[in-house]
């Protein structure tokens, strides 16, 4: 059971990024995967789920529309769009499964963690 995080990088402020996901190893098709980041000093927080099946998508109030996530079944692959990127979304992020409702409203992690890739924005 194994979730690959990559894309991440150094960007400047306002520009846009794309982080994928690939999970392995899980022996069903429909799992919850969301972004998780923590910045330097501050804690963990979630910041965009998706379900597997229903459409149903989580995305913290903070993002104010700029980030979109995504995913392709057949690549067992979730995807981070992310645009007007700011020098605050600098952070580690990380994907996890994720339990979350039909609705979109809560995206809480399980213990199923990828590696995390850095995003910096700055000029």
């Amino acid at each position: 059971v194994q979730l690959q995080a990559s894309g991440g990088g150094l960007v400047q402020p306002g520009g846009s990024m794309r982080l994928s996901c690939v999970a392995s190893g899980f022996t069903s098709d429909h799992i919850d995967i969301g972004w998780f980041r923590q910045a330097p000093g501050k804690g963990r927080e979630a910041v965009s789920c998706i379900s597997s099946g229903f459409g149903a998508t989580y995305n913290a109030n903070f993002l104010r529309g700029r980030f979109t996530i995504s995913r392709d079944n057949a690549k067992n692959t979730v995807y981070l769009q992310m645009d007007g990127l700011e020098p605050e979304d600098t952070a580690v992020y990380y994907c996890a499964v994720v339990n979350m409702d039909f609705s979109g409203t809560y995206c809480d992690p399980t213990d199923y963690w990828g590696q995390g890739t850095l995003v910096t924005v700055s000029s």
